[in-house]
């Protein structure tokens, strides 16, 4: 028997998700990875040294480009991976990976990103995604049937960890089952003040998909008048473009050079979706700038109202204007913003996370309670 083995639900784009698992690595380096699909290519070199695992879905025609089509094979793929010769099992889970299959005397911790969010918040992410009605009512009964599968997945685990008071609350809401709350990694080292007055823009860096809810920043710098600078790229772009007006600059993809630079120069950031977590505002209050949130989800546990940005309550363009309209940059102390950014270091997390693993492993660590 091995001592643990990481799960990870697919490889085929980097994140935040990913950023999470290279540090699990970091900490485990020699345990193997298990997930659907590893699409080698888009992946960082540095995980061609890895120990990773992909299952017979990695051969399925056009997955590495378009893994969401094939949705519903997703659990009995991970239901077929077999990972009764580990005494420790740690999935790094948002989807379905943390249906595999482990010995009854093992332990089997789910590091919760979220609750498979296309399953629990049904109607959101259809309505997000801008699928018809046809195509939703098609859907739904499939979403149905993975609802309950991923539910009595759920039950298998054994100790679940969250990553946000959000995602805490929907563990337990979802699942009936409680959890501890370990704050994902941040690089906090790449991003650093840099002791001059900020300039008169305010700065979104993401991928321009629906969910991210750039539209919102867009608009409401369009009612203001301000300077906007959108960086990153994605499917809403040219969607997002064709709303923005004079002041909204669009940058696409920019470098990890160019993002630090923009970070440390704005006079805010602006945070404009629902979030399980979000690493981006941690960023910006690294490089010392403050954040502008809509006041839920992860932001209510990374900003800080008053001392490192501040949140608008009602996610409309009106109610970020208005903010946007008084907001003064200078009440805003670059050495505190950078101060709450290092609470969520990676080696803060590093350190957390492998401590809950020993006591796991021990048996000091009860299971997670069931509602």
């Amino acid at each position: 028997m091995s001592f643990l083995a990481i799960v990870h639900d697919w490889l085929n784009q980097v994140g935040g998700a990913e950023d999470v698992l290279a540090e699990l690595h970091a900490l485990y380096p020699e345990a193997p990875i298990y997930t659907s699909i590893y699409a080698l290519e888009k992946m960082p070199a540095f995980m061609r040294e890895w120990d990773i695992r992909p299952n017979w879905m990695n051969r399925l025609p056009g997955i590495h480009e378009r893994h969401q089509p094939y949705l519903p094979l997703y659990p009995l793929a991970f239901e077929r991976v077999d990972l009764t010769d580990y005494d420790v099992v740690l999935s790094n889970k948002s989807g379905f990976c943390h249906g595999v299959k482990v010995r009854e005397d093992a332990k089997h911790i789910d590091y919760c990103l979220t609750p498979t969010r296309y399953i629990w918040l049904t109607d959101a992410y259809l309505q997000r995604e801008g699928f018809g009605k046809g195509v939703a009512l098609a859907i739904k009964p499939v979403l149905a049937w993975l609802k309950r599968w991923d539910y009595e997945a759920a039950q298998r685990v054994t100790h679940f960890v969250a990553i946000s008071r959000e995602v805490q609350e929907r563990i337990r809401r979802f699942y009936h089952r409680e959890s501890i709350i370990i704050y994902p990694p941040v690089d906090v080292h790449r991003f650093r003040p840099n002791h001059r007055p900020p300039e008169p823009f305010f700065l979104v860096l993401s991928r321009l998909i629906p969910y991210k809810r750039i539209d919102l920043a867009i608009r409401a710098c369009n009612l203001v008048g301000c300077r906007l600078i959108v960086a990153g790229d994605g499917r809403d772009r040219a969607a997002l473009e064709a709303i923005a007006g004079p002041t909204i600059e669009f940058r696409g993809r920019v470098t990890n050079a160019e993002a630090e630079d923009l970070m440390a120069r704005c006079q805010a950031f602006l945070f404009p979706g629902l979030e399980d977590f979000g690493i981006t505002p941690l960023q910006a209050q690294a490089a010392g700038r403050p954040v502008i949130a809509f006041g839920a989800g992860g932001a209510l546990d990374t900003v800080i109202p008053g001392v490192t940005g501040e949140f608008f309550n009602d996610p409309t363009p009106e109610a970020l204007a208005e903010l946007l309209a008084n907001f003064d940059p200078n009440r805003y102390d670059p050495d505190a913003c950078r101060a709450n950014a290092e609470r969520f270091s990676a080696e803060r997390f590093r350190q957390e996370m492998g401590d809950y693993v020993e006591r796991v492993a021990s048996g000091q660590e009860p299971a997670s309670a069931y509602l």
